[in-house]
């Protein structure tokens, strides 16, 4: 059987990440900055203290990262927090009229029953706290935190005004000016369905690897557009039915059971085209249900963001659009790469069946690593 190299070569890219063993890792750094009525502000960072004091990733094994840290001896342990310390002075700014405010760094989980007795093992915590002095007259801050820390998911809390505005930043980008005087005003309808439909559009691309695995499995079944129209639309209406009774606290379903089920889903998919190019009966039926998963996997992401309650409804159909956009950008984007192949005798052969046999090896790797908690 020959193989049409070119063609299956985004799928050997996407075999080759070691992000693949995870479908959503941690994304975000959550963040809340509080400004006090007594001229101070507090800014709390969520992220994994331990792998920034040993250098490691964010996703790295929190038992070994637990036992290194342990095992080193008094003056190397204090080393590694000063560099810590260091990396949050030097990597991330509070900006009152333009110019970076000063602030003390501490860990106030470390030593304490919020590291000891974390269910996930820790040493330092997972909250990192700046500290500092509000400038006498200032009238706006903005936010940054390099790209050592991944994507920002900022709160700033105005105390004095009880305001409270959340974004999501970029990794290193800077936040908006958030003005410490006068009224707040309330973000229109559609920049806040702009902004979650960015959020629904990132989590398909890049972030959605087994999302878009997923979606190419069921382009390879046939090379007939109505197979794909049957089948993208019993995935899209289910994932749809789910996310939003998901996010509205009417269903849930454990992450550790969703997502090796959702790694098995590719797996059933990819294995099925190898045995057929014809789309049986069933087959929407299961696509249906294995949409249904998918949606569980995309509120979990959603109810880390968090939805605004006055705006609760704009948020989730954003969210929504945004995620059908990523996946037809997928459909598109397969369409343009085989077009000129897919009604050829060997499209099937060469394409279609070497390329499931590609993403049921991911699948199955992804449903053993999660099954094993790896």
């Amino acid at each position: 059987m020959r193989i049409a190299p070119h063609l299956l070569a985004p799928l050997v890219w996407l075999a080759s990440l070691p992000a693949l063993s995870s479908a959503h890792p941690l994304a975000f750094t959550e963040t809340i900055v509080v400004l006090r009525t007594n001229g101070t502000f507090q800014a709390d960072l969520i992220v994994d203290l331990d792998a920034l004091a040993l250098g490691a990733p964010q996703d790295a094994d929190d038992a070994s990262l637990v036992a290194t840290l342990t095992a080193l001896g008094l003056d190397d342990f204090e080393d590694r927090l000063h560099s810590v310390r260091r990396l949050f002075e030097r990597r991330v700014r509070l900006r009152f009229d333009g110019t970076p405010a000063p602030f003390e760094v501490d860990f106030p989980d470390h030593g304490t029953p919020a590291a000891t007795e974390s269910p996930i093992p820790t040493v330092l915590g997972l909250t990192a706290r700046l500290t500092g002095t509000i400038p006498p007259g200032a009238t706006e801050l903005e936010f940054f935190a390099s790209r050592a820390f991944s994507e920002v998911d900022l709160t700033i809390q105005d105390q004095l005004r009880n305001v409270t505005r959340r974004t999501l930043l970029e990794p290193g980008a800077r936040s908006a000016p958030f003005l410490l005087t006068g009224e707040i005003a309330r973000p229109s309808a559609l920049s806040v369905s702009a902004r979650y439909l960015q959020f629904g559009f990132v989590h398909i691309i890049p972030r959605g690897l087994d999302h878009i695995l997923f979606v190419l499995g069921l382009f390879l079944l046939g090379a007939q557009l109505r197979t794909l129209v049957w089948q993208i639309t019993a995935f899209t209406l289910a994932h749809a039915v789910t996310l939003s009774l998901a996010v509205l606290e009417v269903v849930s379903l454990p992450a550790h059971l969703v997502e090796p089920l959702i790694a098995l889903s590719i797996v059933y998919v990819a294995a099925e085209n190898m045995l057929t190019d014809r789309l049986r009966f069933w087959r929407p039926v299961l696509v249906f249900g294995f949409g249904l998963l998918h949606g569980l996997g995309f509120a979990g992401v959603l109810q880390e963001l968090g939805l605004p309650d006055q705006e609760f409804w704009l948020g989730l159909f954003g969210f929504n659009i945004g995620i059908e956009l990523g996946q037809l950008t997928v459909v598109v984007a397969a369409l343009i790469a085989t077009g000129w192949c897919r009604h050829r005798p060997w499209y099937r052969t060469r394409v279609a069946v070497p390329g499931s046999c590609v993403i049921a090896a991911i699948g199955l790797y992804w449903t053993t690593t999660r099954v094993l908690g790896l």
